[in-house]
């Protein structure tokens, strides 16, 4: 798969998540996943497309994946059906580094490109 798509599904899935932090409480997806689980999985795919997209960033992804866990948990302060936990805001802020780690150890275990 090309850096280039990797890139883009990977602001693809932030939006999508910043979408569904944000949306009303009725248009959020159900699945039968608890919330903490959404919310881990949710940024763990995030980091890991980011980091996989911009190898040689890791530290510039990590810290937009956690200001994105972040301002996502705040912004639902003006979202009228949302609540902003801080507990919310550090399990998805977890979960971007599992994905960012995740990805780490895949790019070190793959071969290297020419």
């Amino acid at each position: 798969m090309s850096k280039l798509l990797i890139r883009l599904i990977a602001w693809l899935l932030l939006a999508a998540v910043l979408f569904v932090t944000v949306s009303p409480i009725q248009m959020r997806p159900v699945t039968a996943a608890p919330p903490d689980v959404e919310r881990f999985a949710a940024f763990a795919a995030v980091g890991l497309a980011f980091v996989i997209g911009y190898p040689r960033h890791w530290r510039v992804v990590a810290c937009l994946v956690v200001a994105a866990a972040l301002a996502f948990e705040a912004a639902q302060l003006l979202a009228p059906s949302r609540h902003a936990r801080v507990a919310d805001a550090l399990v998805k802020a977890f979960g971007g580094l599992f994905g960012i780690a995740v990805g780490a150890v895949i790019q070190r275990l793959s071969p290297p490109r020419d």
